[in-house]
């Protein structure tokens, strides 16, 4: 079976059929997937949210996949094995049919280290997978593969309709859902020694362990500067939470994409974060004075420093990020993946 790779403008039975491997539209279905949809769509596609049901029976012409892991994992062995035998039956049937797997790369690899079978399963869709998207410059791929740079979208239209709060002098947030790479509890070290006049932090987003949720708790017990709310928030509330700071910090171990870094620059708060070679160049991108980098540990002077640096004159540049723009984007890379034959096997596991 050939998959259809469309043209430009078809719809109805004719439009190219993305399946998309995450599950949606709910209120918790991250952002970033749901306006890739919409774009997508709006370029002719038809996209379609997953289900095992599509995935194993239905019909579409490419499978784009983010964050594969997330398809096997799973609480308890027989549900884990389940989920397993799943993610087989779907590497089968996508090779019989000859249908494309289009890939975004949005870490370089799994936050959390999974068994040796996720890993061997992961393997093998890595070798299936005909087209990488990559999200920036440094994203690395398998070697003779198809990489095609698509950045990461902004989310200025997603908060555009939600009311937004006048920032607090000294307000600092750290937001979205706490895991261990993070760096929630060194923010929570630096920031009991700032100095700043008025100085507070707020902890927004939900943990991911019970430990880090003791931690957090634990802080904001010993002191009235630290508040937090340990769970999920709707958008409009998370938009008057980001907007009531003064600064964001996001003091992530290893920063490769940061979604949560966009959607601050997209409710025009300024961020610290690690200096890396894609965060110095997302800074020299958005222009001066939105970005506040650091080496090192992130430490309480750090803190306080970027706390005390001017507001941006102006508003961050993220043209290149827009959605319309990418969606077609997007579209062009589905085609060029349904025209080429699928890539050999062998080569090295990849970004997940």
């Amino acid at each position: 079976m050939t998959p259809r790779i469309g043209n430009d403008g078809q719809s109805g039975e004719d439009a190219l059929r993305v399946l998309l491997s995450t599950r949606g539209p709910f209120k918790t279905t991250n952002p970033y997937v749901v306006q890739l949809a919409d774009s997508i769509r709006t370029c002719g596609a038809s996209v379609r949210y997953f289900s095992w049901q599509t995935a194993l029976f239905g019909s579409y012409d490419i499978l784009h996949i983010h964050w594969p892991e997330i398809m096997i994992r799973r609480d308890g062995a027989l549900a884990r094995a389940a989920a397993q035998v799943r993610f087989i039956l779907l590497m089968l049937r996508l090779r019989l049919t000859g249908t494309p797997i289009v890939r975004t790369a949005h870490n370089v690899r799994a936050h959390e280290t999974g068994s040796r079978t996720e890993t061997a399963l992961l393997r093998w869709c890595d070798r299936q997978t005909r087209t990488w998207i990559v999200l920036n410059e440094l994203s690395p791929v398998p070697t003779g593969t198809e990489r095609v740079l698509i950045p990461h979208g902004d989310y200025s239209n997603w908060f555009a309709g939600y009311p937004k709060s006048e920032p607090i002098a000294g307000r600092v947030i750290s937001f979205g859902l706490i895991r261990p790479y993070k760096g929630t509890e060194s923010l929570l070290e630096s920031f009991a020694h700032v100095t700043t006049t008025g100085a507070s932090l707020r902890i927004v987003g939900k943990p991911s362990t019970d430990e880090l949720r003791a931690v957090v708790e634990s802080a904001a017990r010993k002191s009235s500067r630290i508040t937090a709310a340990l769970d999920y928030v709707e958008d409009s509330t998370l938009a008057l939470e980001i907007t009531a700071a003064q600064l964001v910090v996001l003091p992530y171990q290893n920063m490769h994409n940061s979604g949560a870094l966009l959607l601050a620059l997209s409710l025009e708060r300024p961020v610290l974060v690690p200096d890396t070679e894609i965060t110095r160049a997302l800074a020299d991108e958005v222009g001066p004075g939105w970005i506040h980098l650091y080496q090192g540990p992130l430490t309480t002077a750090t803190l306080d420093t970027a706390l005390a640096a001017p507001s941006p004159a102006e508003s961050p540049d993220l043209s290149a990020r827009k959605w319309p723009q990418l969606g077609r984007a997007h579209i062009r890379a589905y085609r060029d993946a349904g025209r080429r034959t699928h890539p050999p096997y062998g080569g090295q596991r990849l970004p997940s």
